[in-house]
């Protein structure tokens, strides 16, 4: 049995390790896991690294495993595939997601696991925490048939919810970026592609994820008269400065927050968190998701990867991170 795994930890700011860390033996109702894959949120994960959460943040921001308090040492991180090698019968050998940091082997109760269906292949389930941000986002925004719609940043959360959205019928989407190789990404997405500064007008709705003033700004400019900016970008502990002169008033213009940390008002009273995790695998069946998956690292090398992901002139969208097989665990 094993009695210790290896886990990626924020040393410092700028400065990440691989630690030997304790193995606790599965209790009753728990399921011992071998990690397969993990991926790395890069908005929220590198924020991390550079030791970026603002201190009125550090309890909202804590992942459901998290070990350590920001800025650091902490293990952080929240995007989990594995397969559960001790626990229950109907999960013995079942690949499963988790909200667990980057981990060779870890031990949680089995109901913080979520069977991945058989349809989506183990690494692109990685995305499964993305996509469920994208879900809570659209359900916040309750778009309709026939709107009119952008999504202003092209990273692993805006590409999530063009993905999604290009499922929705009669409904014209844009994504918008500063970087032109994001136009193959929407190619093969099935959604538009424009620049900011050819992105078109009159928006009945608009999602921000750049997490950039000047994106906001300009999802501001695209929105028709009363219509919506959702917001999903977290600006750590940056101030942002928002044009709400001119004509913000008399178009009657919105800005909205939205936030994956709680369901979804418009959903609360029928669905569970359970539920909502459930539905973005399901939603991961479709291989246009595998684009987002854009470069791979072995777990040895996260050292190494992380302070270049942190870099914001870095292209990666999912850094997706490979795992040792279980005899070399």
């Amino acid at each position: 049995m094993q009695h210790t795994a290896r886990a990626f930890w924020l040393r410092a700011p700028g400065r990440g390790e691989i630690r030997t860390v304790p193995l606790p033996g599965p209790g009753v109702g728990d399921v011992m896991v071998r990690t397969l894959y993990s991926g790395i949120s890069r908005g929220t994960e590198t924020l991390v690294f550079r030791g970026e959460v603002p201190e009125s943040q550090r309890t909202a921001m804590r992942a459901p495993f998290q070990e350590g308090d920001f800025p650091a040492p902490v293990k952080y991180g929240y995007l989990n595939v594995g397969v559960v090698e001790q626990g229950p019968p109907d999960l013995l050998g079942r690949t499963v997601f988790s909200l667990y940091p980057h981990q060779t082997r870890y031990v949680v109760p089995a109901g913080a696991v979520t069977v991945v269906p058989d349809t989506v292949p183990p690494a692109r389930a990685v995305l499964a925490g993305t996509v469920e941000t994208a879900v809570n986002a659209l359900w916040d925004a309750a778009p309709l048939p026939g709107d009119r719609i952008s999504v202003v940043g092209a990273g692993m959360v805006g590409c999530c919810v063009a993905a999604v959205l290009a499922r929705y019928p009669a409904v014209g989407v844009q994504l918008v970026d500063t970087d032109p190789a994001r136009a193959e990404i929407a190619r093969a997405l099935g959604v538009g592609f424009a620049p900011p500064e050819e992105a078109r007008p009159g928006r009945d709705l608009v999602f921000h994820t750049s997490a950039t003033e000047a994106g906001l700004a300009r999802s501001l400019e695209l929105l028709a008269p009363e219509g919506e900016v959702l917001e999903l970008s977290w600006y750590g502990d940056r101030r942002v400065s928002l044009p709400l002169g001119e004509s913000f008033h008399s178009r009657r213009l919105t800005v909205r927050s939205s936030q994956v940390g709680a369901v979804s008002p418009a959903r609360r009273s029928r669905r569970t968190f359970a539920d909502r995790l459930a539905l973005a695998l399901e939603l991961l069946a479709d291989p246009a998701f595998d684009v987002l998956l854009t470069e791979r690292c072995a777990f040895e090398e996260l050292p190494r990867v992380m302070p270049r992901l942190a870099e914001k002139s870095h292209p990666v969208l999912c850094q997706l991170i490979e795992y040792p097989s279980a005899d070399e665990v």
